[in-house]
């Protein structure tokens, strides 16, 4: 009897993006660069001209220096360098009597090799599409929106259709598909993903104005880009007002009573009595949206991943959202790489969800929401109309609580299945920034003896830091070079230097340092430890890579 094989449908690429935004586009270039075939599916010819996800840490710019686009972002920026890009917290008005600075990120410039840098999200999608432009694994389908995901053993096929009159309809294949395309994720909902929503019960709007005044009335707060101010009738939430550019365009977010359409309401009035004066408004878009917090219940299912507002939303409150995004498409993007390319195992794929997952619900629960109840507690509590010498105490501490703010967002993956001498312990966004490798946290950055920087030393896969030239753990060194041989791992080794006292690779703590693809240290050898077996080598890298 003849027996008919099964033969799997043939891919279009391994990796299909559905959804073409910063994050989407992130992990094609992340990808890409890898030498994985993408296809980008994104629902706009052209990026929308929306002021959004401005701000930009140390940690984002990193991903777009090992992308290799971090010069024509910066070239992008849309506030000259020497004005200043620093945020302001006021009480009542923006020109009343009592504000601080706020979200003081340089803060912690020295624990990132790159500085910070703010941009309207339409000007960072623009250049990276360029970057994808020059990568010839990645195709992009612009102006396509996807219908229906389904998968299987083999493969994932995606059913996409072109907008606009044509209808044109597709079938795509792929390893893997992964689902950047926003809150109202079609990809999420296709495969299944169950979400947790709180809705905070607030309706916001949206505007972008130009107004030349009011740039005018703000020079009395140089190197300023973005203010937020507290009221004590907004129960915590924020009129949140920034800087498009330097000197005419504005974006403003806050609270408005529910039923606010854009003809019922004086938004111009509204302005002015948050900034505490009248100036000329010209109004470009205005859009409401409903403050609630969603994070999705798992990031993968099978071979489907979400990633950026598909897994998780929240306010724009501190910038945190498209960073969150970005550094999940570094998270994921070197994970898919190493399964496809046969060097990364099924745990690996695993870990996204348990490394990026918690550490989302971390910025939820103790900087977001949390910022709106403290809000919420000082303003109830305290009022320079009725106390003016305990509203200044109360008011100095806040200013003192907002650098300690700066300095404990410190995402990090302890606990992570992936990390070597983590365990019982949790990923999380609460940290702290320090010089030490620490298993499961970001690399800092060093000057080597070179001159050069550890981070443009780094590899694009594991890298081994070895600090120190006395030769004690040549054979540890060596033990690793042969387990990842054997494992097909790209390893990298990194000379440090003598690691003498005064440099900057001796605030490492450690004499050797094993660096994951995406700057997070996977384990360290304990000074004065013993000697590694090849044996040791191997169960360390056969564990960091899944």
């Amino acid at each position: 009897m003849n027996q008919q094989a099964t033969v799997a449908p043939q891919q279009d690429a391994e990796v299909i993006i559905v959804g073409g935004g910063p994050v989407g586009m992130g992990l094609a270039i992340e990808l890409g660069q890898r030498g994985v075939s993408v296809i980008v599916v994104e629902r706009y010819v052209q990026p929308q001209p929306i002021p959004k996800g401005q701000n930009l840490t140390q940690r984002t710019m990193e991903h777009f220096h090992f992308w290799g686009a971090e010069k024509q972002l910066r070239a992008a920026r849309t506030i000259p360098v020497e004005y200043g890009i620093g945020g302001l917290t006021a009480h009542g008005t923006l020109l009343g009597p009592y504000s601080y600075d706020w979200l003081q990120r340089d803060l912690v410039k020295p624990y990132y090799f790159t500085a910070n840098e703010r941009l309207p999200q339409y000007a960072t999608e623009a250049v990276l599409r360029q970057r994808v432009d020059h990568l010839p694994s990645v195709q992009t389908l612009y102006g396509w929106e996807t219908s229906t995901v389904a998968q299987d053993d083999a493969g994932v096929s995606v059913t996409i259709q072109q907008r606009g009159d044509g209808k044109a309809q597709r079938v795509l294949r792929g390893a893997y598909v992964v689902g950047s395309d926003g809150a109202r994720s079609v990809v999420r909902e296709q495969a299944g993903i169950t979400h947790t929503r709180t809705d905070h019960d607030r309706m916001m709007v949206l505007l972008v104005f130009k107004s030349q005044g009011l740039h005018q009335l703000l020079e009395r707060y140089p190197g300023k880009s973005y203010y937020n101010v507290l009221q004590p009738e907004l129960k915590g939430y924020w009129k949140f007002l920034g800087r498009v550019d330097l000197g005419s365009t504005w974006f403003f977010h806050a609270p408005v009573p529910p039923g606010t359409t854009k003809d019922n309401f004086d938004f111009a009035a509204y302005l002015h009595e948050a900034v505490g004066a009248e100036f000329e408004v010209e109004f470009e878009h205005i859009g409401f949206w409903d403050l609630r917090f969603m994070l999705a219940d798992s990031y993968r299912k099978g071979r489907v991943f979400i990633a950026g507002d598909a897994a998780h939303s929240h306010p724009p409150y501190g910038g945190y959202g498209v960073n969150s995004g970005l550094e999940d498409a570094r998270n994921l993007g070197w994970k898919l790489a190493a399964t496809l390319q046969g060097w990364g195992g099924e745990r690996l794929l695993d870990s996204y969800d348990a490394e990026r997952r918690p550490v989302f619900a971390s910025t939820i629960n103790d900087f977001i929401a949390r910022s709106i109840e403290t809000d919420k507690e000082f303003l109830d509590t305290h009022d320079p109309a009725r106390d003016q010498a305990a509203f200044e105490a109360a008011w100095q501490a806040r200013a003192q609580g907002a650098v300690g703010e700066v300095h404990a967002f410190e995402p990090h993956y302890e606990g992570s299945g992936i990390v070597w001498g983590s365990e019982g312990r949790a990923s999380s966004a609460k940290g702290s920034h320090r010089f030490g490798a620490r298993p499961g946290h970001h690399l800092a950055p060093a000057t080597l003896p070179t001159g050069r920087n550890v981070f443009e030393e780094l590899g694009p896969g594991f890298s081994l830091l070895v600090v120190g030239r006395d030769g004690a753990h040549a054979p540890s060194v060596q033990a690793f070079r042969e387990a990842a041989a054997g494992l097909g791992l790209p390893l990298r080794l990194v000379d440090c230097g003598d690691g003498g006292e005064g440099t900057e690779p001796a605030r490492y703590g450690a004499p050797l340092v094993l660096v994951r693809p995406d700057q997070f240290v996977a384990w360290t050898a304990a000074a004065g430890g013993p000697v590694l077996t090849a044996a040791q080598a191997r169960d360390v890298l056969a564990r960091v890579a899944g």
